[in-house]
């Protein structure tokens, strides 16, 4: 990808990195546990939740890309774009967006996209 000019021309490409349904998941998951743990971490003021909640959030994502989309996270490169272009994509995943999202950029949600590394 040439350099983003803007975080509109990156969400596309944000999107193409995450064409299997589990890696979406597994960003889902870390993500929503990363939010419940800085919540957690503000109530109770157990300020170690903090850096709990940041291994949760990219643990999860990062595994994501690593074993299952076998790409490597656009963090690596893109580390604002990125974590704001997770938070859009958590939105659209709890307001039931994100496939009409994936159909209107023409990113197809292959989950078979290998074939023979299975």
């Amino acid at each position: 990808m040439t350099e983003p000019k803007s975080f509109t021309e990156f969400w596309p490409y944000y999107l193409s990195e995450h064409r299997l349904r589990r890696t979406r998941q597994l960003h889902f998951i870390g993500s929503s546990l990363a939010l419940l743990l800085l919540i957690a971490a503000v109530w109770t003021r157990f300020w170690y939740l903090i850096p709990v909640a940041v291994v949760c959030g990219y643990g999860f994502a990062w595994f994501g890309h690593f074993f299952a989309e076998k790409n490597r996270p656009a963090s690596f490169h893109y580390p604002l774009y990125s974590f704001l272009a997770d938070w859009k994509m958590w939105a659209f995943t709890i307001t039931g967006r994100l496939e009409t999202e994936l159909g209107r950029l023409g990113i197809s949600n292959n989950e078979f996209r290998r074939t023979n590394d299975e």
